[in-house]
């Protein structure tokens, strides 16, 4: 879930403008030199200091939601008499998709990659929620049980509406998500789409068991199977992008650039510069640093 290959990214944009007129694939109203000036003056995560002397985090991340998410897809299908809400795998759930994502946002934080940083939080916070709520010693069912059994309140309508919920808003804050993904490339707008799609057929598994409609139910828990299926290939091709650029394969592959698609804000007041630069009106000034986070 991240932006274009971060290693050797200077070589690779110089190519990039060497071999493609950049202003006749991209349809920006700008004059062809500000427009090359302005994408070379890109910075890339892990571009800087840090980014040359520690690993690239992402693969870590990515690697632990596709072993995770792949399983509980073939959990939600039935596939081979698989079931149990992924009941026997919660140890993937907390290791895999909790700790793995963890320590991608730890060291995104480090690398000075915000928003990279706090999706991994945000889902691997996820994956520790979903495999705790299953194990009995965290007991997420006694207060929804008069007798105080844990199982017995998982079954109630109440227990099944209150998740609901969450998955409602996770759904919102993976939306929050997808528009700040509409600077970084399509891979990424695309798995974020798939996984909101997700979220909200769970959301509505749990509202519709909560009413005893099952057979919906049953309908909706066949669909977010499916989704999720499809939620780990985009998932899986920045995987293989970054694993592939990590040992120096003779290729990349493309993730689908957006930052000249939207352009930012630091981006704007270079192109601002250049133009009264040009037009020999620079005697416009800002104080304040620029520097590209995307």
């Amino acid at each position: 879930m991240t932006s274009d290959i971060r290693k050797n990214s200077e070589p690779i944009l110089t190519d990039v403008l060497r071999n493609v007129n950049i202003a006749e694939k991209i349809l920006i109203p700008i004059p062809q030199d500000t427009f090359q000036e302005l994408y070379s003056s890109l910075k890339l995560p892990n571009s800087g200091k840090l980014g040359k002397k520690f690993g690239d985090p992402v693969p870590v991340g990515l690697m632990g939601f596709l072993l995770s998410a792949a399983p509980r897809a073939c959990s939600l299908l039935g596939l081979r008499g698989a079931g149990g809400n992924g009941g026997a795998i919660l140890p993937v759930y907390i290791f895999f998709g909790g700790l793995m994502l963890l320590l991608a946002g730890v060291g995104e934080w480090i690398l000075g990659d915000t928003f990279y940083s706090v999706a991994f939080f945000t889902y691997g916070a996820f994956w520790v929620v979903e495999g705790t709520t299953l194990m009995p010693f965290f007991a997420v069912g006694v207060n929804y049980s008069p007798t105080g059994d844990n199982l017995q309140g998982e079954a109630t309508s109440s227990f099944y509406a209150t998740t609901g919920f969450f998955y409602v808003f996770i759904t919102i804050l993976s939306a929050v998500y997808l528009v700040c993904a509409l600077r970084t490339n399509i891979t990424l707008v695309i798995g974020l789409i798939v996984l909101i799609l997700d979220f909200s057929l769970i959301a509505g598994i749990n509202f519709q068991v909560a009413l005893g409609n099952l057979d919906i139910a049953a309908r909706l828990q066949t669909g977010a199977g499916v989704l999720t299926w499809l939620l780990c290939l985009p998932i899986g091709i920045v995987f293989m992008a970054h694993v592939m650029e990590a040992v120096d394969f003779p290729f990349t592959i493309p993730l689908g650039d957006l930052r000249m698609v939207i352009i930012g804000k630091n981006q704007k007041v270079r192109l601002r510069r250049s133009e009264q630069t040009k037009s020999g009106t620079s005697d416009w000034v800002t104080t304040e640093p620029v520097e590209d986070k995307v």
